[in-house]
């Protein structure tokens, strides 16, 4: 299992359309992936998952990923949410 932890600075937070196009980079990955704000996890590859967490902007969440790929899942998504801001 590899875990990391992004601060998101994307001013609008995962609002539809980045929670849209994060679902889908994560849909590139075999490994089960997993994103938790505070006490809450939901499957990486559901936008209503995601969604439901409503994402602010400075809000920290931690990408959870086991798996074949996982490392590379992880990095890639931590990459991709920084391409956010």
């Amino acid at each position: 299992m590899v875990k990391a932890t992004i601060e998101l600075k994307s001013d609008s937070g995962l609002h539809a359309r980045p929670a849209s196009l994060l679902v889908r980079e994560a849909g590139k990955f075999t490994s089960e992936l997993t994103l938790i704000k505070d006490d809450k996890k939901v499957d990486l590859k559901s936008i209503l998952g995601v969604m439901s967490l409503a994402v602010a902007k400075g809000e920290t969440v931690v990408i959870e990923a086991e798996g074949v790929d996982e490392q590379e899942a992880v990095d890639h998504l931590v990459s991709f949410c920084k391409q956010l801001e």
